[in-house]
């Protein structure tokens, strides 16, 4: 997104807030993240007008923004339509899960293979950053519901960061935000409790022990937790109105 032009409208000649480099980068963690929330709805139209006066953007860098998120798979481009939010599905859910869970694993054994102090140090206190979070699961799950995404996200980023294959990252981290919008949108219904801090600790005793096989295997037990846990929650009746 870095070295964009942004200079169509008015609007798009004010300067980006504090902690983007550019207008387009802005646009783009907004509707990103408001799409990951079930704020902007699975499958609803993306009309520019009116996202113009919702966000007080220009149009050109919705526009751009909006194709950045085609390419994560998180928007539609439907010709001569527009753009829409991509829907979600039970099979959907299950595709992205078995893609993951290759990605992941390939991912992590190269970590193992690779890694060093640095990496290993990195791996705990990734771990120790998101235990904090944890802790507040189940009593303050609202609140703390973004930290804890976060979080999860740069512990599981911590496992693979001794990964050299540019293009496992790339595919791992368009479908990592694939299951960030099943996990967001489980957090509005009430599941059976989880130990996912254990599960995670597990993860990491075992990538620490650089016993690649029983990490990959926790690895791919934990998505397949939430698998299940997603899948029970879209099916109850109230999930499906």
């Amino acid at each position: 997104m870095d070295g964009i032009p942004v200079k169509t409208d008015a609007r798009e000649g004010e300067k980006p807030p504090k902690g983007t480099k550019t207008l387009i980068e802005y646009a783009y963690q907004r509707l990103r993240k408001d799409i990951i929330n079930g704020v902007l709805a699975p499958g609803s139209k993306l009309r520019i007008e009116h996202l113009r006066a919702d966000y007080q953007i220009g149009s050109s860098t919705l526009r751009e923004a909006l194709t950045l998120l085609v390419a994560d798979a998180l928007v539609i481009s439907e010709e001569q339509r527009g753009f829409k939010v991509a829907p979600i599905s039970l099979d959907d859910l299950k595709d992205v899960t078995r893609m993951r869970k290759l990605l992941e694993t390939l991912a992590l054994r190269e970590s193992i293979e690779n890694g060093d102090d640095r990496w290993e140090g990195g791996i705990v206190a990734a771990f120790h950053r998101l235990s904090r979070v944890e802790e507040k699961l189940g009593t303050e799950t609202e609140l703390v519901a973004d930290s804890w995404e976060d979080r999860n996200s740069e512990f599981h980023q911590a496992l693979i960061a001794a990964s050299t294959s540019r293009w496992t990252l790339h595919f791992r981290q368009i479908l990592y935000y694939q299951s960030e919008r099943y996990r967001r949108f489980s957090l509005t219904w009430q599941a059976e409790r989880r130990d996912v801090h254990s599960e995670h600790k597990n993860i990491m005793d075992a990538t620490l022990a650089r016993d690649a096989d029983l990490a990959c295997r926790l690895t791919e037990e934990h998505m397949d937790k939430t698998l299940a846990t997603i899948t029970h929650i879209m099916e109850m009746p109230a999930a499906k109105k």
